[in-house]
């Protein structure tokens, strides 16, 4: 087996979640994390801030190992913007899992030779 396929290029898809809440940031992660094995996630930024910042989150998920379940819907107490990049299969598989826990809009898709780039929305059903 080649390198390539142990580093699950096709199946990783790092999820990007900007401007929300620790809360809303968490939600989204907990409806991913029951469905995949989390790789990695940036460590939480500090819990208040003195002035207005923005706040992205980062973790990446292995979409191979999947269990695909269905998944109760989770609360969000905002919108929340979301981006997804990986290969195209794999950035399929998660915007099907967060549609299992929230109201998912497509603002803009952008496809690559080898990668995709999904921006949505999420929000509470």
């Amino acid at each position: 087996m080649s390198d390539v396929y142990d580093l699950h290029i096709d199946t990783d898809v790092t999820v990007q979640l900007s401007d929300c809440e620790r809360e809303d940031a968490q939600a989204v992660f907990d409806v991913l994390d029951a469905a995949y094995r989390l790789e990695d996630m940036t460590a939480p930024g500090p819990q208040a801030a003195t002035e207005p910042c923005p706040t992205v989150w980062t973790a990446t998920f292995d979409t191979a190992g999947g269990e695909h379940r269905q998944m109760s819907p989770a609360h969000l107490s905002a919108t929340v913007g979301v981006t997804l990049t990986g290969g195209y299969h794999a950035v399929d598989e998660v915007e099907k899992v967060l549609a299992t826990g929230f109201d998912v809009r497509s603002r803009h898709t952008v496809s690559g030779d080898q990668e995709r780039e999904a921006r949505l929305l999420l929000a509470s059903r």
